[in-house]
């Protein structure tokens, strides 16, 4: 069962009659012209991508093999000697 709510909304004077020469030239309705745009606007909000993290590497050879196995904690404290703290 599909249901239906009315509900008001305010827009300015100008979009509104030009909603309304688009709905006469395609020959529907306002609702029906409204319907479509909030699914379209819906439709395209959920295929956004989702977020990617940049690849933001530094040049390099990565982990050095003194450092294999250490901890993140140990790493972390190396990364940071010498600069304050």
């Amino acid at each position: 069962m599909v249901s239906h709510m009315k509900t008001t909304v305010q827009i300015p004077d100008s979009l509104f009659k030009e909603a309304r020469n688009v709905a006469r030239q395609k020959h529907t309705t306002m609702k029906a012209l409204i319907e479509t745009g909030l699914r379209r606007v819906i439709s395209e909000h959920s295929q956004r991508e989702r977020f990617k993290l940049r690849k933001a590497t530094f040049k390099g050879k990565g982990l050095q093999p003194h450092l294999a196995g250490v901890s993140w904690d140990q790493l972390r404290d190396i990364s940071y000697e010498g600069r304050g703290g």
